[in-house]
């Protein structure tokens, strides 16, 4: 059950533990940084989750780079 289950959430698990960590270390500073500690978790989570599903890469620079050059080219 647990190789099944390792297999299917891995690393959507592991980066969620990762930002709870972080977000535990972040959190100790203060009371009210408690969004800033679930943005962490969550941005833990989604990561995992990408990585997991393996359809995109979580950053997609190259489509990000080439939007900037069609908008912002500097000389036309």
């Amino acid at each position: 059950m647990w190789r099944e289950f390792w297999a299917a959430y891995g690393k959507r698990t592991v980066g969620a533990i990762a930002g709870l960590f972080f977000g535990f270390v972040y959190l100790f500073a203060g009371f009210w940084d408690m969004l800033f500690f679930i943005l962490l978790v969550s941005i833990g989570y989604w990561i995992g989750k990408k990585k997991d599903l393996g359809n995109d890469p979580v950053f997609p620079w190259q489509r990000i780079w080439n939007w900037l050059m069609e908008r912002y080219r500097p000389f036309r």
